[in-house]
């Protein structure tokens, strides 16, 4: 996998987007046209539906709707299989947040999005149109599965870099090709991410963190597809054994990041 396709494999979910720009027009920090145009980004249109009294509203109205309904912010969740990162139930919304491995909760009102894509036309890259409908489900009230505070993520997520990098290193990943060491290199350096991944109004670390979090989930990328030396089947058993953590301890940092809004003392 090329070195663009690892960052085009891990660019930020639309849930996180919504997550984002939401809490900074919670706050105050966004206005609605801004945050409606920074969710939708390269989409052609993006429509709520099932939220009670917005059904079939934009993301501007469904704001506003979760806001008189007690809505004072937003929450991330990035599930995977035997991992519910960031859900609170019920099954349904659980189940449907799971197959799309990602989700919105509103903080202060029992509510939940999950995105849905769909491609209109025959050629996707030409003169396809794609159309993302948010499912509004109700979702148990309490604090999400499994999200460490910003301080704890961020310290998970170093030590976790270190003993990945040096596993990875011994099993000679870094062998496969240019491309896992300029991630590895990455690991290292801030400069390759940008300061603008969060909306106004995020604290500092936060952004930290999550810049620190979408290295390590690139190279996580690369070095899952490439052979390097490592061909044995007790040594990729190896690589797949310190890849596996660190992928989990990736998401929760950038569930973490994302949730700070919300969750971080000011």
């Amino acid at each position: 996998m090329p070195q663009t396709e690892a960052h085009e494999a891990y660019e930020e979910p639309r849930s996180a987007r919504l997550v984002a720009w939401g809490n900074a027009w919670f706050a105050g920090h966004a206005s609605p046209d801004d945050t409606a145009d920074a969710v939708r980004g390269d989409d052609e249109s993006h429509v709520v539906r099932g939220l009670p009294g917005a059904d079939g509203v934009g993301l501007t109205l469904a704001l506003g709707r979760l806001r008189t309904m007690g809505a004072t912010g937003l929450r991330l969740a990035l599930p995977a299989p035997g991992h519910p990162l960031g859900l609170t139930g019920p099954a349904e919304f659980n189940g449907r947040a799971m197959e799309t491995g990602e989700a919105v909760l509103a903080v202060g009102a029992p509510w939940g999005l999950v995105p849905e894509a769909l491609w209109h036309g025959a050629d996707h890259a030409d003169d396809g149109v794609l159309a993302v409908t948010w499912h509004a489900l109700p979702v148990n009230p309490g604090f999400p599965a499994d999200v460490p505070a910003l301080r704890d993520a961020e310290r998970e997520l170093m030590e976790g870099m270190r003993e990945a990098t040096e596993a990875l290193v011994r099993l000679d990943v870094a062998g496969a090709g240019p491309e896992v060491q300029r991630a590895l290199a990455r690991l290292r350096s801030r400069s390759s991410e940008p300061d603008d991944l969060l909306a106004p109004g995020y604290p500092p670390r936060a952004v930290r963190v999550l810049q620190s979090a979408r290295r390590v989930s690139a190279l996580v990328a690369l070095a899952s597809v490439t052979e390097g030396a490592a061909v044995s089947a007790s040594e990729m058993a190896q690589r797949a054994g310190a890849l596996r953590p660190l992928e989990r301890t990736a998401r929760k940092a950038r569930v973490a990041a994302y949730n700070a809004a919300v969750d971080e003392p000011r």
